[in-house]
């Protein structure tokens, strides 16, 4: 629900407002900027206020959504592209993370509150380098591929000379590090708690996670075939 039906929503997005509805684009590129501005504002700022994760997670997609619509506003051949990598590097990191979540929480315990993450780094260290391998892509770090994805997107935008929306992005951006950090620092450098115990974690769920992982170290350091299977998919498509 929070990686593939935004990607299908976005793809659909895409070949409305830059397929059939391309020729208006001087009357929905000034009303979608602004809404791309108040989702990323939002989303970042809102986000920071939570101390749930699961909810700190959905705040951040919001704005997630946000830099999506900067390539939609850019309406160019880099930005139709930038969404499609976007989505992908996205799509990954965020189920990793959403994933570890999930992999934590019982019945009776969801696992999903900011305190409960203290200490997994003592307790399950591969959960806890995993998980700060995710959320750092979302908070767009380098060698991650949440970085190229954000670059590439706000490159889009800047082409088109959107200067404002990329300035805006890139500091709800540095925003958004502030509530990624603050569960790796839960993690880390918090003692744990009197919580109960955390489940087994199974291989597959396991192997699946690093899977994950691979392929968020793989798109953000090789990302140039990828990034060319966008473009051609953007031609294909548009």
């Amino acid at each position: 629900m929070s990686t593939a039906v935004k990607a299908a929503a976005f793809g659909a997005f895409v070949r409305v407002f830059l397929s059939a509805l391309e020729p208006l684009q001087g009357q929905w590129i000034p009303i979608l900027g602004a809404i791309a501005a108040l989702t990323m504002v939002v989303g970042a700022v809102v986000g920071v206020l939570q101390n749930n994760v699961k909810r700190m997670l959905a705040y951040s997609s919001i704005a997630h959504a946000g830099y999506l619509l900067l390539g939609i506003v850019a309406a160019n051949s880099a930005g139709r592209a930038a969404v499609l990598f976007y989505l992908l590097t996205y799509a990954v990191a965020n189920l990793g993370a959403l994933g570890i979540v999930a992999l934590l929480g019982t019945a009776d315990h969801p696992h999903d509150q900011l305190r409960d993450f203290a200490g997994l780094w003592r307790t399950r260290p591969a959960l806890a380098g995993l998980m700060t391998v995710f959320l750092l892509s979302l908070g767009g770090f380098p060698p991650m591929a949440g970085f190229i994805g954000k670059w590439y997107i706000f490159s889009a935008a800047v082409q088109e000379g959107h200067y404002w929306l990329a300035v805006i992005g890139v500091l709800s951006s540095v925003v958004s590090v502030f509530f990624y950090l603050r569960v790796v620092v839960m993690m880390y450098m918090t003692e744990e708690g009197a919580a109960p115990a955390r489940p087994h974690i199974s291989v597959p769920a396991m192997a699946a996670l690093g899977f994950a992982m691979l392929a968020t170290f793989y798109l953000g350091v090789l990302p140039t075939r990828v990034l060319d299977y966008a473009v051609e998919s953007a031609k294909a498509i548009f």
